[in-house]
């Protein structure tokens, strides 16, 4: 599993929003091309969706299941079914560090079906969650 934090001048609620509304993921995130909720939970968050990821080397469908009992501090997430990909789990984990700051760790495993070494499955897990958290900064910060 690889991850990587990040701080942002925001406030925790103003990036859980973001980061809880899975369906928006494709206004602020380039490696998410389109994303359908199937499920969402009793608060109206996806607990199952499919997204159409294009993540460089890295292209694929995936439905991923959400799970969300530790938010807003976390939410987690698990492969359920894709075309390449045997595993994509993870997770974001927020942490207030004042008012206005918080600081967003993701944390990203990744597997394909394809025979591909370790060192480069770890490179693009790394390379996905630094652009993620970077997009996520730009499009909350603005």
């Amino acid at each position: 599993m690889s991850s990587s934090t990040i701080t942002i001048d925001a406030p925790m609620d103003q990036v859980a929003a973001t980061l809880f509304a899975i369906a928006s993921y494709p206004d602020w995130s380039g490696a998410f091309k389109k994303v359908e909720v199937l499920e969402s939970d009793a608060n109206g968050r996806a607990s199952k969706a499919t997204l159409a990821v294009d993540a460089g080397a890295v292209k694929d469908v995936v439905t991923l299941n959400f799970e969300w009992s530790e938010a807003p501090g976390k939410v987690t997430f698990s492969l359920e079914d894709a075309n390449l990909l045997t595993k994509m789990d993870g997770a974001y984990i927020l942490k207030s560090l004042d008012a206005d700051t918080t600081s967003v760790t993701y944390e990203l495993s990744v597997g394909l079906s394809m025979p591909i070494p370790a060192m480069m499955i770890t490179k693009q897990e790394k390379s996905t969650i630094d652009s993620a958290l970077k997009q996520l900064k730009e499009h909350i910060e603005g």
